[in-house]
């Protein structure tokens, strides 16, 4: 089993303070988190949904080309975008990912159902399980 791990340090109130995310595991980034950014946006600053994001687009990226090697049609490429809503108050409204993928010979209604069952099975889909997901999946003409 591969145990991931983040750290964050926060200074500070909730609306006033400010925090450092570290992705202690890999080492690749150390990112600044604030409420503002959290709650108005910034180009600046990460938020704990930016980071689920991430996650939720690398997971469906890799569940989708394999579930499609499997398939006998593996991708040239798979183009994966999510975004992950945050609401003051509410929490966490959704998450929406946005896929456009080069398979060669695969038909439409393959490739689609292909990709939602890889949506339902990526893990951070099972985490996310709470919050409504949806997938818009494009094939890509070559």
């Amino acid at each position: 089993m591969v145990v991931s791990k983040a750290a964050t340090k926060w200074q500070g109130t909730l609306f006033e303070g400010s925090g450092r995310v570290n992705l202690v595991s890999s080492g690749a980034a150390d990112l600044p988190v604030d409420w503002k950014a959290r709650s108005e946006g910034s180009d600046k600053t990460t938020t704990p949904e930016e980071l689920i994001a991430a996650a939720h687009s690398a997971c469906f990226a890799m569940a989708f080309s394999n579930a499609l090697t499997e398939f006998g049609t593996p991708p040239t490429s798979v183009d994966v975008a999510a975004s992950v809503g945050f609401k003051p108050g509410v929490g966490i409204t959704g998450s929406a990912l946005t896929v456009t993928a080069s398979v060669p010979g695969i038909s439409e209604q393959d490739f689609q159902r292909i990709a939602a069952e890889a949506k339902s099975g990526c893990p951070v889909s099972v985490a996310l399980s709470g919050i409504d997901i949806t997938l818009q999946a494009t094939l890509a003409q070559d």
